[in-house]
């Protein structure tokens, strides 16, 4: 989004989605004091999500995975399926939670341990809320080895890819590989909203709604 000349500088609205009051509280102290980013609502509890958008229209939502009713992937499949969603970080106590892989898939833009330092959390909300992922190359990593590894996985994803350009196909490597809309732009020689189209239209032509889930397609169809 371009920032207006004329008006205050935009702030990132956060959504706090944890059934844990206490990590809620940490979280909203925490997020309160960073620059440029603004805690409007909180919900304890998945099922709790689509209201809490409603009302207070944040620009990303922090999802914890295990709640006692509705559960953290199931609240973000359901938020990204809506049009003009907030982004997503999913929240876990360990790296190695099962679950991770199936929040990236239901929308997620990645994921942040809740032991996380302060400034790595604030990072990444900024950074989410730019459209850029935020997977350590570690974890990015295991977790497509683990998509790989699913029965027909690739072959579905080879499918999904054979509408592509041989351009988009060369945008979809560089998402894969981490690259931002510049390094991708100065790799190809194109401009950034030259990118970003092609990022739109590579999104349209997978199904896919964000980059996160571009980069697990590519690695499944065996692409990286």
């Amino acid at each position: 989004m371009t920032a207006e000349t004329d008006g205050p500088p935009r702030r990132i609205r956060v959504l706090l989605v944890d059934d844990d009051a206490l990590v809620r509280a940490g979280l909203t102290m925490m997020l309160d004091g960073a620059h440029g980013i603004e805690v409007v609502g909180e919900a304890a509890d998945g099922g709790e999500v689509p209201g809490a958008v409603d009302a207070h229209a944040p620009d990303v939502v922090l999802m914890d995975l295990r709640m006692p009713r509705t559960d953290g992937i199931t609240a973000t499949r359901r938020l990204r399926a809506r049009p003009h969603p907030p982004e997503v970080i999913v929240l876990t106590t360990f790296d190695a939670d099962e679950n991770v892989l199936g929040g990236l898939r239901a929308g997620a833009s990645g994921f942040l341990l809740k032991d996380s330092p302060p400034a790595q959390i604030v990072a990444a909300i900024r950074l989410v809320a730019d459209g850029e992922p935020i997977l350590s190359p570690t974890i990015t990593r295991r977790l497509m080895d683990r998509a790989v590894a699913e029965s027909g996985a690739m072959a579905r994803a080879q499918a999904a890819f054979a509408d592509l350009t041989p351009r988009e196909r060369e945008v979809v490597l560089g998402i894969a590989r981490g690259e931002t809309n510049a390094e991708i732009a100065a790799r190809l020689f194109m401009s950034v909203a030259t990118v970003k189209a092609h990022i739109t239209h590579i999104l349209t032509k997978l199904g896919a709604t964000n980059r996160t889930q571009i980069a697990l397609l590519a690695h499944d169809a065996g692409l990286v």
